[in-house]
């Protein structure tokens, strides 16, 4: 990923953030027939002295042939996706004196490498579920358990599983957002954001205004 200098974002615990906000990953492997992309939410687990990027956790179906034509030899990357939005040019000071601004995107996204390996243990897998539903679930007011359902259910569920882990390697993040604007077309921006209205714009707008 091409990452400018001030779009760069280094700080372990803002890409975890990022990561843990929005779990829902893109996770690119190489296949003899070519690249493949799957998305799939992930656990994170928190870094170790093994890992000192962090661990990935997901799970795929069995039906799914991407565990038997994995060329494992080479790295998975996983792109983590956050807040997005167009930015007008008519929020830079610059459109009304001149004209000479054009449109943009900002984005927040995060790109993690690492070995992928595949788990075929039901007890790792049943952990696993626990953990993302909980994860997930939190929200919730009566938060739903994996030991509400059957435990037959579940254990048929389970051997139709295949685990993944992905110790993270390398660790990318690029957040930009306008951080090169004059104070004054941020102030615009942000405020054209919250107008705009959404989840994403009212999530750049702040990225805006904070950076």
């Amino acid at each position: 990923m091409y990452i400018p200098a001030h779009y760069s974002e280094k700080r372990l615990e803002v890409l975890h953030q990022l990561m843990q906000e929005h779990p829902l990953g893109t996770l690119v492997t190489l296949e003899a027939s070519g690249l493949n992309a799957n998305h799939l939410p992930f656990e994170l687990i928190a870094a170790t002295p093994e890992a000192p990027f962090g661990t990935l956790r997901a799970h795929i179906s069995r039906a799914n042939p991407l565990w038997k034509n994995l060329q494992s030899e080479f790295e998975a990357m996983l792109i983590f996706q956050g807040p997005s939005a167009y930015i007008t040019p008519n929020w830079y000071e610059e459109k009304r004196i001149s004209g000479e601004e054009v449109p943009t995107y900002n984005y927040a996204v995060v790109h993690a490498h690492g070995q992928l390996e595949l788990i075929h243990d039901a007890q790792w897998l049943l952990k696993h579920l626990h953990a993302l539903s909980d994860i997930h679930e939190a929200s919730q007011a009566l938060p739903w358990k994996v030991d509400d359902a059957p435990p037959a259910f579940i254990a048929k569920l389970v051997r139709g599983l295949v685990g993944i882990e992905i110790p993270i390697k390398r660790l990318e993040g690029k957040w930009k957002v306008s951080q090169k604007q004059s104070a004054q077309d941020k102030l615009n921006m942000a405020a054209g954001l919250r107008a705009t209205g959404g989840d994403d714009a009212v999530a750049m707008a702040a990225l805006v205004s904070n950076r």
